[in-house]
């Protein structure tokens, strides 16, 4: 069974980059199994959709000039 050490490797990998077939399956059935684990997952995930959300607003604002005070 996958150590809860390489289980999180894995979950922070897999946000950069696919991971192959058999670290898939490796990881779901740790997380399956590991509460811990599946709630470090879950966080991951949270913090991923928020970093990309505060990107987005971002690239938006960079996009979008600042209103002038000016008339």
């Amino acid at each position: 069974m996958m150590m809860c050490k390489r289980a999180t490797e894995l979950m922070s990998q897999r946000l950069d980059r696919p991971l192959s077939w058999t670290e898939k399956v490796s990881l779901t059935f740790h997380l399956s199994m590991c509460g811990a684990c599946k709630q470090c997952n879950r966080q991951f995930e949270l913090l991923h959709r928020a970093g990309e959300r505060l990107d987005g607003e971002r690239s938006t604002q960079e996009k979008t000039p600042f209103p002038s005070n000016r008339e």
